[in-house]
């Protein structure tokens, strides 16, 4: 499994700003794909995700900033990031959940717990 991260940068708070997730190497029917926030020596924050039949999930500090999306054309899943804050500051991972629980209530908590492969990470730096 591959999953190679875009579009990190520095910004303004209250810029946007767009990550892409390119995917490969990967052949489940069902999937959980997302992003998640770490910056070195903290815990691992999740972000947003999405599932192979389109649910949703965002973390309550971002949501109604972000939209996370797929392009299954293009084996990509992209983190549409507006009104940015100087606290989202941090290094972003696209990860991806390849078993996860269909039976069991699901949010970010079990998307994070639960990711078997994440790429290299982007960094994103809000300025005040």
């Amino acid at each position: 499994v591959q999953l190679q991260a875009y579009g990190g940068g520095l910004v303004q708070a209250g810029d946007s700003l767009t990550l892409s997730c390119v995917g490969s190497g990967f052949n489940r029917p069902y999937y959980v794909i997302g992003w998640f926030r770490q910056a070195p020596g903290k815990e691992r924050e999740g972000v947003s995700a999405i599932s192979s039949n389109d649910n949703t999930y965002y973390s309550d500090s971002v949501k109604g900033r972000f939209t996370i999306s797929r392009d299954n054309a293009k084996n990509t899943v992209n983190l549409q990031m507006h009104n940015l804050k100087p606290e989202d500051t941090d290094i972003y991972y696209c990860a991806i959940d390849l078993n996860p629980d269909r039976f069991r209530p699901y949010g970010l908590g079990e998307f994070v717990y639960g990711v078997d492969w994440w790429g290299r990470g982007t960094q994103v730096t809000v300025s005040s």
